[in-house]
């Protein structure tokens, strides 16, 4: 799961099913589903996410073992090619990189004029990559504390904008500073081009951050990016008052909700950048064709992030004690071994469902939703013939007997699944609704980039945990019993959609506010 600015408490609040009449599945679907067994998932998990694997981290050697076991896998079950030249594994290239510090720069036009560089006087917080094209908006400036979802921009335009927020030092908080992370994730999934931060860092704490802001990074070469861009830039309060006339400190003391245009002023980044190499990392794809002559040229796409953030050593994970190895048993080996176990179950079907289907597990989520990304714009078969995603990232984890599902209510899919999970009592298995909904979780994994694409998702995830992201997240925390259950309700789901008259439809609400909205931008 790709990370946010701030995590919550997570505390679930089951959801009771609708109560709707269903016909049990055929015997032969119950037994393909049957062979999803939570002895099964043990071994896969202990496999992927092994002290040997490294954490997975994009890219990696231990990554591309985890693609070659599941492409390995793919071929036992059956299962046609949908990779590059027919195997099982899609490639696609990553640029490294670094921020040419002399050429970067953040200026000011129109009523103020200014510059400075970005790598000397302005720091990239390591939450956002910094966007590869220029940008260029006006600016608002928001002061006081923070405000209400209704009320946190006062109706000002945010879409294309930058925001500038002021923050404060803190050595314990992610990237060392403590913000208004409400209003900055608000801002960044309304559109605004950047938010600036305004800091009154110590100069070798800042010095610190310019450091990390030269070092060299990744990021997907080709094809538009699918998910969130914005730059998230750090300013210390003298270049802020000198280059916007910023008071920053008076921002911070102020006890009401501002937020003040910068009239006549806009602001522009341009990022250069300096290319160290090109690599490439996997994505694994297996089809299974279906048995309607018209209805197999639709597909239902089984979707899961195979990465990790690697090891402690690279920063996105914290050692304790002697281990330094995030082995991302439930993020997500857990989603990928329900991917592989459902590719083996689906494979045991004759007749197999009129519709096709697809099995998927990318790599570069833990980057920015990479590989999915990159499926999403060089599918094997045309976007518009998927008709939908079910995406599995942490499954293996919190209560035992519900699942999160999140974008029920963006398309029919959901009741659909409230249909199908009230016809297997057997389960114990409860869908609940998003109890989440300030994380904006909807947009953090991979699903996004199908559903930008106009394909109706769910997305199953049990919710974060106090090992997410850390070394404990180990395989032997996994409720294998609990994630073979899932699992099992995401096959008959599965095969509920593929065997329908009739493809999911979204809600028009929805359709014009998630696929219509990324298509203007």
């Amino acid at each position: 799961m790709k990370p946010s600015f701030l995590l919550t408490a997570l505390i679930a609040v089951p959801v009771a099913l609708q109560a709707q009449a269903a016909t049990p599945a055929p015997a032969g679907v119950a037994a393909a589903a049957a062979s999803i067994t939570a002895a099964d998932v043990r071994t896969r998990i202990f496999l992927l996410a092994d002290d040997s694997m490294r954490g997975r981290d994009t890219p990696s050697p231990e990554l591309e073992k985890a693609a070659q076991y599941i492409a390995g896998e793919f071929h036992r079950f059956g299962l046609r090619p949908g990779g590059d030249n027919g195997t099982f594994i899609q490639r696609y290239a990553i640029s490294r990189a670094r921020v040419d510090t002399a050429a970067s720069t953040l200026v000011v036009e129109g009523a103020r004029r200014g510059a400075l560089h970005i790598g000397r006087e302005i720091a990239v917080l390591p939450f956002l990559d910094l966007p590869q094209r220029d940008l260029s908006g006006p600016v608002l400036v928001v002061g006081g504390p923070a405000a209400a979802d209704s009320n946190r921009f006062a109706g000002a335009e945010v879409k294309g904008a930058w925001i500038v927020v002021a923050a404060t030092m803190n050595p314990q908080a992610p990237g060392g500073i403590t913000a208004d992370w409400s209003t900055v994730q608000a801002a960044v999934m309304s559109g605004a081009h950047g938010i600036i931060l305004i800091s009154e860092r110590s100069d070798s704490a800042f010095a610190r951050a310019l450091a990390r802001t030269a070092r060299p990074s990744m990021s997907i070469t080709g094809g538009r990016r699918g998910g969130v861009e914005a730059a998230l830039l750090e300013l210390r309060d003298a270049d802020a008052r000198a280059l916007l006339g910023v008071d920053a400190a008076a921002l911070r003391r102020a006890t009401t909700r501002t937020v003040e245009p910068l009239a006549g002023v806009t602001l522009a980044m341009r990022p250069r950048f300096q290319t160290i190499n090109r690599i490439e990392a996997p994505n694994v794809v297996g089809i299974l064709e279906g048995s309607d002559p018209a209805l197999k040229n639709e597909y239902v796409v089984f979707s899961a992030h195979m990465d990790h953030v690697g090891v402690a050593a690279d920063g996105r994970c914290r050692a304790q004690g002697a281990d330094s190895i995030c082995n991302g048993a439930d993020d997500d080996a857990s989603g990928t071994v329900a991917v592989v176990e459902l590719a083996e179950a689906f494979s045991r079907l004759h007749p197999r469902p009129k519709r096709s289907t697809i099995f998927l597990t990318v790599s570069g989520e833990e980057r920015g939703l990479w590989g999915s990304r990159f499926f999403a714009e060089n599918p094997p078969v045309p976007m518009s013939q998927i008709v939908a995603d079910l995406n599995m990232d942490m499954v293996g984890r919190n209560w035992p007997d519900t699942i999160a599902v999140i974008g029920r209510e963006h398309s029919d899919l959901g009741s659909t699944l409230d249909r199908v999970a009230a016809a297997h009592p057997e389960l114990n298995m409860t869908p609940i609704n998003d109890i989440w909904p300030q994380e904006n979780f909807y947009r953090r994994s991979d699903h996004f980039n199908f559903a930008v694409k106009g394909v109706p998702i769910l997305f199953f995830f049990n919710g974060t945990h106090p090992d997410y992201h850390q070394v404990g997240d180990s395989p032997d925390k996994i409720d294998t019993d609990k994630e073979a259950r899932i699992a099992r309700l995401v096959f008959y789901l599965g095969y509920e959609i593929a065997t329908a008259p009739q493809k999911p439809q979204w809600k028009p609400e929805s359709y014009r506010e998630i696929v219509q909205s990324a298509e203007r931008q």
